[in-house]
């Protein structure tokens, strides 16, 4: 496990999780919450690459924070299919002030441990995490 210059380790799995995501798009979605207790990140959720942008936005909790990747696929304007690996930094307006904390102090170290990620996102409603938001920022 990589420490965290938080304190807070991260868990092998969501490494390899990851590197199963990038490499074999066996996952369309990873959340990942910090747990605490035990003083490290780990997988929360995986998504199956059949689920939908809708399923993974839902799995985000309201008044939670959490980290996910997002392997957004789409076409270019020259209808070439692509990919980009989202990062996105979930911190909904309503979580805790101690939980917003944790997760703004864990992220730039955990991102790091996560090789292969294209585009960062930091949302705090839904609306700023949009497909709409995706599309544009992967373009």
């Amino acid at each position: 496990m990589a420490n965290a210059a938080s304190g807070m380790a991260v868990h092998d799995d969501c490494k390899l999780k990851f590197l199963e995501l990038k490499a074999k798009r066996t996952h369309r979605f990873i959340v990942f919450k910090i747990e605490e207790k035990q003083k490290q990140v780990t997988v929360e959720k995986l998504g199956e690459p059949s689920e939908t942008y809708e399923s993974f936005a839902a799995s985000l909790p309201a008044e939670e924070c959490r980290y996910a990747v997002y392997d957004f696929e789409f076409l270019t304007e020259g209808n070439v299919p692509k990919s980009r690996i989202f990062f996105i930094a979930w911190s909904p307006d309503t979580a805790r002030v101690r939980n917003k904390m944790i997760y703004a102090s864990s992220k730039d170290r955990f991102k790091r441990e996560l090789d292969g990620i294209q585009i960062e996102l930091q949302a705090t409603d839904p609306t700023e995490m949009a497909l709409e938001v995706l599309q544009s920022r992967a373009n």
